[in-house]
């Protein structure tokens, strides 16, 4: 992901998680996923876990309260951001999020996170209107593709600098298929929960919401 205000410099050890690379949220979340599961935060094959990807046709996404931001508000305007959700089966807080690169509580409660980070009353001129592709994660585990090609100037140089790992190849061995991920578009919004609840669960791309709905329709997954 890149923004278009100044990021301010970032480094791993600023997050809980070694793996994080500021500007790679795809992969990020991806690995987030793989620890959360291993670790026992969440059901083993990550059936509790959802990966968001939040973006819109302009390609400007603005989000508060991230550390990429050089201002007191913390707003940056993202190409797109990719952060977790875990829709856990009991506890007083059922809806998670885990956003590596927000400077709020990790995790926050969905309900909070959207308030500070979406900031709903906040008027936004339609352009910069998100919407929200949420893919189940053990189907983006599965078919997710990244050989950063998009992190690279005309000239091939890096725009930012890429994670030390191999870029990750999804299991058909495919190699790049981030751009089916981040590019939303508001004639994919579902309306029908049924539809939505269908299309997580069984696609490999999942289902586009608008913001209204993200609350509402992460409550009724079982």
């Amino acid at each position: 992901m890149a923004t278009s205000e100044s990021g301010s410099d970032q480094t791993s050890s600023a997050n809980s998680d070694s793996f994080h690379t500021p500007y790679y949220c795809e992969e990020n979340v991806y690995f987030l996923c793989k620890k959360l599961s291993a670790s026992g935060t969440a059901d083993a094959d990550g059936s509790d876990l959802f990966v968001v990807f939040i973006s819109n046709e302009k390609k400007q996404t603005p989000l508060w309260n991230q550390k990429a931001s050089k201002r007191a508000d913390g707003v940056v305007l993202w190409d797109y951001h990719a952060i977790c959700v875990q829709r856990k089966k009991e506890g007083d807080t059922p809806l998670l999020v885990w956003d590596l690169d927000s400077s709020l509580p990790y995790p926050s409660p969905l309900t909070s996170y959207v308030s500070e980070t979406f900031q709903p009353s906040f008027q936004l001129f339609s352009e910069y209107q998100r919407f929200y592709r949420i893919v189940h994660a053990p189907i983006f585990l599965r078919y997710f593709a990244s050989d950063r090609r998009h992190m690279k100037d005309s000239a091939g140089n890096w725009t930012a600098e890429p994670p030390k790992y191999e870029p990750i190849v999804a299991e058909d061995g495919t190699v790049h298929n981030l751009n089916e991920y981040n590019e939303i578009h508001a004639a994919d919004v579902m309306t029908n929960a049924g539809d939505f609840l269908n299309a997580v669960f069984t696609q490999r791309l999942g289902a586009v919401i608008n913001e209204n709905q993200l609350e509402e329709f992460f409550l009724k997954i079982p």
